[in-house]
C-alpha cells in the first residue's frame, strides 16, 4: 500500500492525467444516461485466476473524481484470487463509478498482471537457489507504482 503524502504528490498527478486522456472533454455518455446525481455501487468481480495488486490507486482514481467515492476490498495486495472472487464493492456517485471506472480498472489490472506474473516466476524458481530481483526497466511514468 502506498503512504498517503506518496500518493498525493507521485501518483495523484498520473491518475489525473490518465482521466484527461480518457474524458478530454467530459465522459458524454454517462452525462446522456445519469444527467444527475445518484448514489450507487459497483461489484468488483475478478475475471481470472491471478494475484490481485494496486487496491490503492484504484480507490484513489474514484477518490479524486469524488472524495465522498467509498471502496471495500475484501482481498489485500498481494493475495492469491480466483475467477469469479468479489474483490470488492465501490460506492459512490453513479456517474463518478462510471467516469473513472476505465482508468482505474486499467491501473489495478496491469498491477494484478505483473503481480501474477512475479508470482509465477517465483514459483517457477522454487526449490534453486536463486533470488529473484527487480530492474528499473519499468513503464516510462509509472515508476511510482512498482513497489506497490
Amino acid at each position: 500500500m502506498i503512504n498517503g503524502v506518496v500518493m498525493k504528490i507521485n501518483v495523484d498527478e498520473l491518475i489525473i492525467c490518465a482521466l484527461k486522456e480518457d474524458m478530454p472533454h467530459e465522459d458524454v455518455t454517462t452525462n446522456a444516461i445519469m444527467p444527475e446525481a445518484k448514489r450507487g455501487k459497483a461489484e468488483l468481480i475478478c475475471k481470472q485466476d491471478g494475484v490481485i495488486a494496486g487496491f490503492s490507486v484504484f480507490q484513489r482514481v474514484f477518490e479524486i473524481l469524488d472524495e465522498t467515492s467509498e471502496f471495500q476490498a475484501f482481498f489485500k495486495d498481494g493475495n492469491p484470487v480466483k475467477k469469479g472472487d468479489l474483490l470488492g464493492i465501490l460506492k459512490g456517485d453513479i456517474r463518478v463509478i462510471l467516469s473513472g471506472e476505465r482508468t482505474a480498472l486499467n491501473y489495478l489490472q496491469r498491477m494484478s498482471g505483473i503481480a501474477t506474473f512475479t508470482a509465477s516466476l517465483v514459483k517457477e524458481l522454487e526449490g534453486y537457489d536463486t533470488k529473484l530481483l527487480d530492474t528499473r526497466k519499468t513503464t516510462p511514468n509509472m515508476r511510482i507504482l512498482a513497489p506497490i
